[in-house]
């Protein structure tokens, strides 16, 4: 079934990046209304796609991309603590991929690629082909695309290039007309330059599937806990998938009878039950130690902390990064280090124990980061904690006078991170026997790609090619 020589050696790819998408609505809830993707999955190979640890925008896609984890690339977010700062963080670019992707290694073969909104990939890089920066691109950005000269097609094109949308608004509608026209600039320059360029791997990242999900999941999911049966937004999921399929089934026919589709996901997505104080957890439980309590809601980094007399702190987001004070490594370390291993336990025995707000406890799940990446590179959390399975976020503010949150500190934002994307491989020709498969890890997609185009899967890639 799998063979160089079914393919031939020299298959053109056409990668199809949808952020977040789901296997559960893809497959299965909103299959009847996506002609496109439906005749890819029951004609093709498919299943769920597991993703990594953490299941993020950055660092799945560098995961999918390089064949290596996130302790081997030392990404463990979008924003990373810099050094041993209480305070300092950095974010995370391009320039902190220090392993080779599939486009750079398609590069040293003489294979041209066409690579758009991949994150992270803000600066762009030198490649054998094309490049479009993506959502991490800063708006006043003068360098956004590879060779340099792209972006003014870019903007007789379409005008002002949109990278991403500020999705966190109680302005939906506005959202909507900035998310659809966002969508379709991008579409537009995808069919221009899948026509006009020459390429042999073409791969890109829609960011606005994530987008909708996170703006209007809880008018969609019946059993979120804000869904209010018939309400204005309740298809705006449903329509938005809709046009996405219909856009990748003109950007599939463009590409040509003999290309092979794949199309995946970083992730999957439900429903957040709320938000979890993590912080202010952590001052109730003595280990974090306040100087004076803050009036009004203030980040970490703005907070009155004691730092002298603070044992742990926390980081907000789609899972909480747990920092302990450790003495030599931190400025004001509290922590003896002969003592961290028996204080780390203790800590994670306190944070499975934690209940939500109706007494239920958490189906939490708790990782020390050497225990799940063979490589520990950059700046690593001490732990990583999933509330309730990720159906929790963790918020890093204080000053909220409790632990329990029924939304996002941070702004509007009622969906979270599921571990579960989605894996298609179509070939229009039917050289592939149509397959359902379990298993699939995200680090397999690398192998996969290079593979399919006749290229040798380096020695260092963690993932399996499906095609072995």
């Amino acid at each position: 079934m799998w063979s160089e020589k079914v393919l031939g050696g020299n298959t053109k790819v056409l990668v199809v990046g949808l952020d977040c998408a789901g296997p559960e609505l893809v497959f299965d809830k909103l299959k009847n209304r996506l002609p496109n993707l439906a005749l890819m999955v029951e004609n093709g190979i498919y299943g769920r796609l597991e993703s990594c640890h953490p299941p993020i925008t950055i660092p799945a896609w560098a995961v999918m991309f390089t064949g290596k984890n996130p302790g081997r690339l030392g990404l463990y977010g979008f924003r990373h603590r810099k050094k041993n700062s209480y305070t300092d963080f950095y974010i995370a670019t391009s320039n902190f991929v220090k392993e080779p992707t599939i486009w750079d290694l398609a590069s040293k073969y003489g294979k041209k690629s066409c690579v758009v909104s991949v994150p992270p990939s803000y600066p762009p890089k030198p490649l054998n082909g094309c490049l479009i920066s993506c959502f991490i691109t800063p708006e006043s950005a003068k360098e956004y695309t590879y060779p340099s000269n792209l972006k003014h097609e870019i903007k007789q094109l379409v005008g002002k290039y949109v990278f991403d949308v500020e999705f966190r608004t109680e302005e939906r509608k506005k959202l909507l007309e900035k998310l659809y026209s966002m969508t379709e600039k991008r579409f537009k320059i995808l069919k221009y330059l899948i026509t006009r360029k020459p390429w042999d791997l073409f791969i890109f990242v829609e960011i606005g599937v994530d987008r909708v999900h996170h703006a209007f999941w809880k008018f969609f999911d019946e059993k979120h806990h804000k869904y209010v049966a018939g309400n204005e937004f309740e298809n705006v999921i449903p329509e938005y998938y809709r046009f996405i399929d219909e856009q990748i089934g003109k950007l599939a026919k463009l590409a040509g009878e003999d290309t092979v589709i794949m199309v995946v996901s970083d992730h999957g997505v439900k429903r957040m039950k709320g938000a979890f104080c993590i912080n202010e957890w952590l001052v109730e439980e003595g280990l974090l130690k306040l100087k004076h309590k803050p009036t009004s809601i203030v980040d970490l980094e703005k907070a009155s902390i004691d730092w002298s007399e603070t044992k742990v702190w926390g980081w907000g987001g789609y899972y909480a990064r747990i920092f302990l004070n450790v003495k030599g490594r931190e400025i004001q370390g509290k922590i003896p280090p002969e003592n961290y291993e028996s204080f780390r336990d203790e800590i994670v025995d306190k944070l499975k124990n934690i209940t939500d707000f109706e007494g239920r406890k958490m189906e939490t799940k708790i990782f020390k980061p050497e225990k799940i990446y063979p490589v520990l590179n950059g700046d690593p959390p001490d732990l990583m904690v999933y509330f309730d399975d990720l159906y929790w976020r963790s918020a890093g503010t204080l000053g909220h006078q409790t632990v329990y949150l029924s939304e996002n500190d941070k702004g509007p934002d009622d969906a979270v991170h599921s571990m579960d994307g989605i894996f298609i491989l179509y070939d229009k020709l039917g050289r592939f026997k149509k397959k359902k498969i379990d298993g699939l890890k995200i680090v397999d997609v690398a192998s996969t790609i290079l593979k399919l185009m006749g290229l040798s899967v380096p020695k260092d890639f963690e993932g399996k090619s499906i095609m072995d």
